[in-house]
Order: structure tokens, then sequence, then C-alpha cells
């Protein structure tokens, strides 16, 4: 488990990963999980802070899976973590401008792009999810557009479309 290779073909699926991995926290997270299955507790024991944030960030970029421990009898489950990938292979093109949004939209405070992400999320819910309109309502590129989402916690890529996080058809 976890020799797996995560193949990247969607340039903004790059942004969640370097905010994984542009933190030596989240780092230490990731390589916590390498070897073991663990919950969230052991890995604070382990890595000496709060990993839930960083868990978060792991498991939006694909690179943390999760499953519920079987517990002692008359004990709760706990949700358990591990790596799902050890390599990536990034086969992208784009732009060097729509890389630019990209890197920067990744580095930016949350304070920064707040008001990107209140924009898109307020057109979501109102049942604009489509790129095409969402880039007419926010004045940026589709690739802009795509990074913030995928920063984000509760909007997903879907293709084409927005959507907040969970949503199905």
């Amino acid at each position: 488990m976890g020799k797996r290779t995560r193949i990247i073909n969607e340039p903004s699926d790059i942004v969640p990963l370097l905010r994984a991995f542009g933190s030596a926290n989240h780092k230490k997270v990731f390589d916590s999980l390498q070897n073991d299955w663990k919950t969230e507790e052991e890995i604070e024991k382990e890595v000496g802070f709060n990993s839930h944030e960083s868990l978060d960030i792991l498991k939006k970029s694909g690179f943390v899976e999760s499953k519920w421990r079987m517990p002692q009898p008359g004990k709760t489950p706990e949700k358990e973590y591990h790596s799902s990938y050890s390599r990536v292979q990034v086969n992208f093109q784009c732009s060097v401008e729509d890389l630019s949004d990209m890197i920067m939209v990744t580095f930016k405070s949350d304070s920064e792009i707040r008001d990107y992400l209140e924009i898109i999320e307020k057109e979501v819910k109102a049942g604009n999810q489509s790129m095409n309109g969402l880039q007419r309502v926010v004045d940026k590129s589709i690739m802009f557009i795509r990074a913030v989402a995928r920063r984000s916690n509760i909007l997903s890529v879907k293709g084409q479309r927005i959507e907040m996080f969970g949503e199905t058809e």
C-alpha cells in the first residue's frame, strides 16, 4: 500500500499538491502516514501539533485515504489515515499566464482570495456552476477560477462545472 503513482493531467490539480507540500507541517503529517494507518490522535502524538488542517489539505489533494478502525468492544470507532501515493507524475500543458495564476492562488493568503471565493460560492449556490458563466461574473480566467475552487474546502471542480463539495447529480 502507498506505492501507487498519482497522475496529474489537469493543471489546476497542482494547487492542492503545492499547498500540501509547501508546508513543513503538512509534509510531516504525510511522512508519518507513509508506512502505517494512524488515527488523528496517533498522528498528533508523533508530529507534536494539531494535524486536522494538514489532514484536510492532504485529503483534498487526494494524497491521504481514510477508513474506520474497528474498536475494542464497547469503544467508539475512530477514523484512521494512510498515504495513498508515494509518487507523482505530472503531465499537462498550459500557458505561462495560467500557470502563474495557479501559483499565485496557491501561495496567496486566505484573506487575499476570500473575495473571489465568496463570489464563486454565491454564484454556485445560485445555480451558476459552469466555468464560462463563472468566468463572466468573476472576470478572471477559467484556470484562475479552477485554482480558487481547488483551494476551497467547500467547492469541488467537476469537469467544466464547480459544485458545492459533496453534492451529486
